[in-house]
């Protein structure tokens, strides 16, 4: 957390902490005042009912406690939420821009989010085919390709297609703003309105399932055979590309099944991820030689795609 966003979770935690105080003190007068001034009794005096009115004195402060320790959690995590916005929107200027953002002097490793270093888009595991004509392994630091921020805007009245593994490499996206190859790469794909389209809406999952701590470096998904994904890409459905949904993470299928429940934004920006990336299969992958497609496989978009696609029966 920076040192604004450090402070002011500071100063409405203080605020939090002088409400429990005065409500605990108030609370103990009332106890007070109505010892001295209630009427006394003759059968009070025995142990069960000392018991009663120990309790009667201290769970009301508990409670007071409880209620003041939730608030001060959610004031960090207010303001957590606020640092990290401000640093989407430097970085989200700093991809448009070309420049690297400035370094935030004050920032620290949240404890709170140990697995979301804040960088242009996420990192992931290595592909297990050897990718060397596309340089596509993903380093093993996380980026923030699950948290990252939009991406860059395409250039208006700018329309071009892209090769394959200028595509592909976006489909990945880049590893932080030092990342200069894979943010061309990215900046290239998006001049195609199609591209663009898909780019965008595997972005909104990501970051959406980032929000809940699902991360796509977490999830590397069952080798799948290219034949495969060239039956996907020719119509076929049901058992015949089933391995498709090669995410067998149960947490993580947990936790998306229950956004898909709750979350209707959620919801819709899942079913436009995966109508367009299903465009973008039957389109690019024809295309595509065997290695190329592992590793777009393995990219994170696609990654997203396989747990998606699983958890919402896309795959039968």
């Amino acid at each position: 957390m920076s040192l604004i966003a450090r402070i002011s979770s500071l100063s409405h935690r203080d605020r939090i902490t002088s409400v429990g105080l005065a409500l605990t003190g108030i609370w103990l007068f009332l106890v007070a005042l109505f010892w001295l001034l209630g009427p006394g009794g003759d059968g009070g005096s025995g142990g069960v009912s000392r018991l009663v009115a120990t309790a009667g004195v201290v769970m009301p402060v508990a409670l007071i406690w409880l209620a003041v320790s939730l608030a001060r959690a959610i004031a960090v995590l207010r303001a957590e939420a606020d640092d990290l916005r401000h640093r989407l929107s430097d970085l989200r200027r700093a991809v448009q821009t070309g420049e690297a953002p400035e370094a935030d002097p004050e920032a620290d490793i949240r404890p709170a989010t140990p697995k979301a270093a804040v960088t242009t888009v996420r990192a992931e595991p290595a592909p297990a085919h050897p990718p060397a004509p596309l340089r596509m392994a993903a380093p093993k630091v996380r980026s923030a390709a699950d948290q990252r921020p939009p991406a860059p805007q395409p250039e208006p009245g700018n329309v071009s297609s892209v090769d394959n593994e200028t595509l592909i490499r976006a489909l990945n996206f880049p590893n932080g703003p030092d990342d200069q190859e894979a943010i061309e790469a990215l900046r290239e794909a998006l001049r195609d309105p199609a591209n663009s389209r898909v780019l965008r809406a595997a972005q909104d999952v990501v970051t959406l399932m980032a929000g809940r701590d699902l991360y796509m470096d977490d999830l590397p998904p069952d080798p799948v055979r290219p034949d495969v994904w060239r039956r996907y890409a020719a119509g076929e459905r049901g058992s015949a590309v089933a391995p498709l949904g090669g995410v067998h993470d149960d947490t993580a299928m947990d936790i998306v099944a229950a956004m898909l429940r709750e979350d209707e934004i959620f919801r819709d920006t899942v079913h436009h991820f995966l109508r367009h990336f299903d465009g973008l299969i039957g389109r690019v992958v024809p295309q595509l030689d065997d290695l190329q497609i592992a590793v777009l496989a393995d990219s994170r978009s696609a990654r997203a795609f396989m747990l998606l696609g699983r958890v919402s029966g896309v795959f039968g």
